[in-house]
């Protein structure tokens, strides 16, 4: 009988940690080594040598920095991205500083043990679409200017579209069925990923995309 997998998780969300280590437990071949909730947690746990270690990207301390101080001291550790981030510049910094995966939060427990099991024996994963978008990227013709929108995620896209028609927060939340602070922490995140001050010059660029879309 193969030896279980060791896994450490890293994520500053407990409930989130819990339904991971219950799926990969029910599912079987897992054995949970440790867990932590910030960077710090994360380079101390890498210290004990988990077979893969887990890490959010927005977690307080950041992902990004955690990996890369891990690989600094570890370059054998084996880690995996679990993330909601689908931003483009985060896939490749993962994926440049050293990680072996890089898997959205949607994914299914059973994809998600198959994914571990196959960084375990030395191969690499990321997720189709942010893969596909990746390629599309480097596709792009020398000189091509970059869209600025490919920063953002899913959501804060669909966010930002309909701030660009004139809806106010709350119309947009009751649009898409979410609470009006969720839609500002999205707008947040959308004018620091855009490099704008409030969300008229948002929209300005939001329409001027969609014009060279078009």
């Amino acid at each position: 009988m193969n030896a279980p997998i060791r896994i450490a998780i890293v994520d500053d969300h407990p409930l989130f940690r819990e339904g991971v280590t219950r799926s990969l437990a029910e599912i079987g071949g897992f054995e949970l080594v440790g867990e932590g909730a910030n960077a710090d947690d994360a380079e101390q746990l890498a210290r004990a040598a988990p077979d893969i270690l887990l890490l959010d990207i927005s977690m307080p301390g950041g992902g990004l920095k955690a990996l890369g101080a891990i690989l600094a001291a570890r370059p054998q550790q084996k880690v995996v991205m679990l993330t909601v981030s689908e931003a483009n510049a985060d896939v490749a910094e993962a994926l440049k500083v050293g990680a072996r995966g890089y898997v959205l939060k949607g994914v299914g427990s059973k994809a998600l043990a198959e994914i571990l099991r196959d960084v375990a024996d030395g191969q690499s994963y990321v997720s189709p679409i942010l893969s596909a978008r990746l390629l599309s990227d480097l596709l792009k013709p020398a000189g091509s200017k970059p869209d600025p929108l490919s920063l953002l995620t899913a959501r804060e896209a669909d966010i930002l579209k309909l701030v660009s028609e004139g809806l106010s927060n709350k119309e947009v939340a009751a649009r898409l069925s979410l609470q009006e602070k969720t839609v500002k922490h999205h707008m947040t995140r959308v004018l620091a990923k855009l490099n704008v001050r409030n969300r008229t010059e948002a929209a300005l660029i939001a329409r001027e995309a969609r014009e060279i879309r078009n």
